[in-house]
């Protein structure tokens, strides 16, 4: 089995920051990219960050200077780093990791329960 557990998530004033944390563990052989998502109510869930084996990120525009994605690949451990927050910010976020559970194994998407981000006006 694969678990990714999520955490670091809260209610925080607008301007202020926190840092997501999402853990990966189980049956794991290798991890490709790792991402985060979110979905506000009503809404589609959305890319938020990812980063690859490599360490190249893709942030869209709506959080570029802002948010840090960074991962720890020796703990298969993956972070993000909210600053400047915005109420337009307040979502569940979702880790999510494509990886691979043996050699032989094809690798396929994984995801967290996710952690609600709450951002005061």
């Amino acid at each position: 089995q694969v678990q990714l557990v999520e955490s670091g998530g809260g209610l925080v004033q607008a301007g202020g920051s926190l840092r997501l944390s999402c853990a990966a563990s189980g049956s794991i052989f290798s991890i490709n990219a790792m991402g985060w998502y979110r979905q506000a109510p009503g809404k589609q869930r959305e890319l938020v960050a990812t980063i690859t084996s490599g360490g190249s990120t893709n942030v869209p525009d709506s959080v570029k200077g802002r948010f840090t994605i960074s991962r720890d690949t020796a703990k298969n451990t993956l972070y993000l780093q909210m600053n400047s927050l915005k109420p337009e910010d307040t979502a569940v976020y979702y880790c999510n990791a494509a990886l691979r559970k043996s050699l032989l194994s094809q690798s396929r998407d994984y995801w967290g329960q996710g952690t609600q981000v709450t951002v005061s006006s």
